[in-house]
């Protein structure tokens, strides 16, 4: 079986995005703890967030996958922007005990010109700073395309951060299959050997949500742009064999392509077709 959905407005409340994502025949959902492109965020009701809750148990999904804003980086040059990335992801973090034993999403960040052991040293420092030993929640890093300065363009970067965080068992990787592709790992042609590489480097243990996407680039590219499923350079069937793979059973997939709501059901009607 998959838990398949996408992301969704939390403009409604919680509650709402739960029978949404029931609505689009989905079993899992993502949604911006804050405005992606800004630092707003929206305040937690915890009777709404209660109600989500027994959306979700009797609808039996799987994790959530929560995600944080664009604009929060860790490992900017610059400090003030460093220190308002920190202060979003501690604020994030509080949130998300609300929704205890979710997943939390975050890009790593761009080191913005310092070098990339300037950067992965700046995220773990955050991390160090932000993760508590009570939290409930698995803090996702995720993999990255490569464009411009971003940390966490291959296995080994992810692995140097996690390596520095002190609660590391706190910390696991969600896997979006456009940025992995873009960054240069062959998921067409040698999906087995970027497993078997990702569990040498980061133990799978540590794979814990998928970002299903296509990609308008080739492999390598390191450009990052999201194609609907089967309509990019990955393609369908190679989709397909990644959905259905023993090592994702049960997790998490998340559909970020460029869609609309009715694209998303019949996205999540395509994903759920191939368990049948």
């Amino acid at each position: 079986m998959i838990y398949i959905g996408c992301h969704l407005t939390v403009t409604n409340g919680y509650e709402a995005m739960g029978h949404q994502m029931v609505d689009f025949g989905g079993s899992t959902f993502a949604w911006f703890t804050r405005n992606p492109r800004g630092g707003k965020s929206k305040d937690i009701v915890p009777e709404d967030v209660q109600a989500l809750q027994k959306v979700l148990e009797e609808n039996k999904f799987g994790k959530l996958v929560a995600h944080g804003s664009y604009t929060m980086n860790l490992c900017s040059a610059n400090p003030e922007t460093r220190a308002n990335g920190l202060d979003m992801l501690e604020k994030d973090l509080a949130k998300m005990e609300y929704l205890p034993g979710q997943y939390y999403n975050f890009h790593p960040g761009s080191h913005t010109g310092q070098g990339v052991e300037t950067g992965i040293e700046q995220i773990a420092k955050g991390l160090n700073k932000a993760l508590f030993p009570e939290m409930k929640t698995t803090v996702l890093l995720e993999t990255m395309a490569g464009k411009g300065s971003e940390v966490g363009r291959n296995f080994e970067e992810l692995r140097a951060i996690i390596d520095r965080v002190e609660l590391n068992e706190k910390l696991g990787v969600c896997f979006d299959t456009c940025h992995t592709w873009d960054s240069g790992y062959d998921i067409v042609n040698d999906l087995d050997g970027v497993l078997d590489e990702f569990d040498r480097i980061l133990g799978l243990e540590r794979l814990r949500a998928v970002h299903f996407n296509d990609s308008k680039n080739p492999c390598g590219a390191a450009k990052d742009r999201h194609e609907k499923l089967g309509q990019g350079c990955i393609g369908m069937e190679a989709m397909k064999r990644f959905a259905t793979h023993p090592v994702f059973e049960r997790l998490p997939f998340i559909l970020e392509t460029p869609n609309d709501d009715e694209g998303y059901i019949q996205e999540i009607a395509t994903v759920k077709s191939w368990f049948e």
